[in-house]
């Protein structure tokens, strides 16, 4: 990264290396680098380490007897390593998991107001907070009053990210965002994500197996195989780059789409291997 991007890191994770259950090592040595204010995209195939990487940093490890043995991380400067989740959500890095996780049993509205609950600065603030949601959200003021389990994929979604906004994060971790929505749905979100970075000047870090889409929004991406970072670069270097393509957006040198039969060629051709 150059000099004047690492003069604002917010989140700073240095070679660390993540075991479950004392025996399995998931993480082999990750380093990344998350920019005040940017949108930075973790990408890889299920099973590389992506979900892994942010339960570390959002100290949700512990839960599944997982812990960091090796390495650190730091945000804002602050040695975070192995901290647990209750206190990495006051220190301002909240993570919406794969999933949603909604509470189905709530109204949309109530499912929003979770995320104000470890607040301080009054009720004021949160209902200010609260009606901007729903300007980011246009579409979950129509539902505000319904059940959120009834309501569709996609405005889980948005109840799942606004509830984490309600926290008032320094960073905000989206797991899978994409996961189980239509294509018109995926680009509305993708929209709302760029524009509360923009407006609300908040710093994402986005983890995404739809490389496209994760690297038409994103400054700057990682790329992650098997618990290791195999590449990384700024998102329009790697759009572009011919390995990318053909590994992630299924796309030869030429543009065209590879074809299912050719996909046994890929681990062979890979340069990073």
């Amino acid at each position: 990264m150059a000099t004047e991007i690492k003069d604002r890191i917010l989140l700073d994770v240095n070679n660390i290396e993540v075991v479950y259950n004392d025996i399995m090592q998931v993480l082999r040595g990750v380093s990344l680098h998350v920019p005040e204010g940017s949108i930075v995209a973790l990408l890889g195939t299920n099973g590389a380490g992506k979900t892994t990487t942010l339960r570390a940093i959002s100290g949700l490890l512990k839960p599944e007897n997982g812990f960091i043995k090796a390495g650190y991380i730091k945000f804002q400067g602050k040695d975070i390593t192995n901290r647990l989740g209750t206190q990495m959500v006051k220190e301002g890095a909240v993570m919406v998991p794969e999933g949603r996780r909604i509470f189905k049993h709530l109204t949309v509205d109530e499912n929003i107001r979770v995320g104000s609950i470890t607040r301080s600065d009054g009720g004021t603030n949160v209902r200010q907070d609260l009606e901007m949601m729903y300007e980011h959200f246009p579409r979950l003021t129509r539902v505000k009053h319904r059940m959120t389990g009834y309501c569709s994929g996609g405005e889980q979604q948005m109840v799942a990210i606004a509830r984490a906004l309600m926290t008032k994060p320094k960073m905000l971790m989206l797991d899978e965002p994409s996961l189980g929505l239509a294509p018109l749905l995926v680009k509305e979100i993708f929209e709302r994500i760029q524009r509360i970075n923009r407006d609300m000047e908040a710093t994402i870090l986005l983890v995404e197996q739809n490389a496209k889409i994760a690297l038409d929004i994103a400054e700057y991406a990682y790329i992650m195989e098997s618990g290791k970072i195999v590449l990384e670069g700024p998102a329009k270097e790697l759009k572009n780059n011919p390995d990318v393509k053909e590994f992630y957006m299924g796309m030869t040198q030429s543009g065209r789409r590879k074809s299912f039969k050719e996909v046994k060629s890929y681990k062979r051709r890979k340069r990073w291997m």
